[in-house]
């Protein structure tokens, strides 16, 4: 914007001036002024159910005969395009403002009032008109709870479902390659490399049906609370008509929370995705550390597995490829851990009738919900879908695997077993090898009892 331009602007607290064209007033200024801290604005996502609920506001307020049919239809026009992003760049708040959101709020009433009195031909007033029947203090924590149902339904749900199919098909691909387990990082019974990506799948399809759960608070709405969730200036109908225009309009079952006192005062039902979103960070930081644990080398480490090769992985030494796409994700699921840390501590800050940290909660949770949803998808396609199988390497290790002796416990006894254990592993010979010699048990009977396939169907019965 011309910076060297400017028009008088006035509010309640008087004159001063404003970007010639701006489409916000003087309250927006006045925290564009008061707040230069990050220069981190509001999500988008934030911007888009800020500007649906003022559509589906207007739309309320027509409905109930408070609000003229052409001053309506004129700001649900605005409303919509800032919903669609066309006006993005009037949106200059930092996320670091006053903790109810009140200069986001207002933000939002400026610029849609000038863009509906520009095609209206008539004045439209952003307290009077735009704001009608509402407070700061309804409309973020709404705003909130829309922009996370959302994102949630719209993005990170179908992101799990793609990884979770992902990981179904690679898990049937791979489901006859017996391998070896590990506990604490040792050798360990063997596995299939399938039953390993299955309970991956299972921990991705456990994080979605837990933010399933959480859908039937995320669509509970604040709105019609106004003020302090009494309802003073708004029409005891108009909540529930916003969230029947907000389902419409989104496809999501929203509904008036069954408490606004409680949706206004708290934000509970933030800090529960929050701390789902952080689960499901954890269980990905798992299946990320194995995946990089698996293509460890290529000589030097465990190289079961070789992700596909994205890019060179030093400046200095030639030929190496990293896992970079699981480094990635790790990266973001520490980021979400810490997003979590910031919205819990936000949560606490409902004192009395409102929650006074309402636009970093909804910053740190859009954001986790953003990036838990594209690192899934990017794990998918860029990691788990091309890895190769490096077969010789898992066999060798197989074959060597002196905890195999495991299966013969009930045959031979523990100690009996430990001494097969510990020479096949102090020889760095095949544990049937040595329990040929150090056992009466047959040829036969070793290869049925030692039948790595076998154990990993639940062992062999005696």
């Amino acid at each position: 914007m011309n910076d060297k331009a400017y028009r008088i602007e006035k509010d309640s607290m008087g004159e001063l001036r404003v970007p010639e064209n701006a489409l916000w007033g003087a309250q927006t200024q006045r925290a564009v002024q008061n707040f230069p801290i990050s220069g981190l604005p509001m999500p988008r996502r934030f911007i888009a159910a800020l500007g649906l609920v003022k559509w589906a506001a207007a739309g309320a307020n027509a409905e109930l005969g408070l609000l003229k049919s052409d001053v309506a239809i004129a700001i649900q026009k605005a409303a919509l395009a800032v919903a669609a992003g066309d006006h993005d760049e009037h949106f200059p708040i930092d996320v670091f403002q006053t903790g109810s959101g009140t200069s986001s709020n207002m933000n939002a009433n400026e610029v849609i009032a000038r863009l509906a009195a520009a095609s209206l031909g008539a004045g439209v007033h952003p307290n009077d008109h735009v704001n009608m029947s509402q407070s700061s203090n309804d409309v973020i924590p709404t705003s909130v709870h829309v922009s996370a149902a959302m994102g949630v339904t719209a993005d990170l749900l179908p992101a799990l479902e793609h990884l979770s199919q992902t990981l179904a098909d690679k898990a049937a691909e791979c489901a006859a390659i017996v391998k070896t387990g590990r506990t604490h990082l040792m050798d360990a019974m063997p596995v299939t490399l399938g039953q390993e990506l299955d309970g991956w799948r299972a921990q991705i399809d456990s994080g979605s049906a837990r933010l399933r759960d959480v859908m039937p608070r995320l669509t509970g709405l604040a709105q019609g609370g106004t003020a302090v969730g009494t309802g003073i200036n708004a029409h005891p109908k108009f909540g529930a008509k916003v969230a029947v225009l907000l389902s419409e309009q989104t496809g999501i079952d929203f509904r008036p929370a069954e408490s606004r006192f409680e949706a206004m005062s708290s934000q509970d039902t933030a800090v529960e995705l929050s701390g789902q979103l952080r689960t499901f960070a954890v269980s990905l930081t798992k299946i990320a550390n194995d995946l990089r644990w698996m293509n460890s080398g290529p000589l030097a480490g465990i190289g079961e597995i070789e992700l596909p090769a994205l890019q060179p992985g030093s400046s200095i030494m030639p030929g190496k490829v990293n896992p970079v796409v699981p480094e990635a994700v790790a990266m973001v699921c520490a980021q979400v851990v810490g997003n979590d840390a910031t919205v819990a501590m936000a949560g606490q800050s409902g004192n009395f009738q409102l929650n006074v940290m309402l636009p970093v909660v909804a910053y740190n949770l859009l954001q986790s919900v953003e990036i838990l949803g594209n690192a899934s998808r990017c794990l998918a396609d860029s990691a788990i879908a091309g890895f190769s199988v490096n077969t010789d390497n898992i066999n060798r290790a197989l074959d060597r695997n002196p905890i195999l002796v495991t299966a013969l416990n009930p045959v031979i006894g523990y100690e009996k077993g430990a001494a097969v254990a510990k020479q096949a592993y102090k020889e760095g010979r095949p544990v049937k090898d040595v329990a040929r010699e150090l056992t009466d048990l047959s040829d036969a009977e070793l290869d049925r009892l030692l039948d790595p396939a076998a154990l990993t169907e639940g062992g062999i019965k005696h």
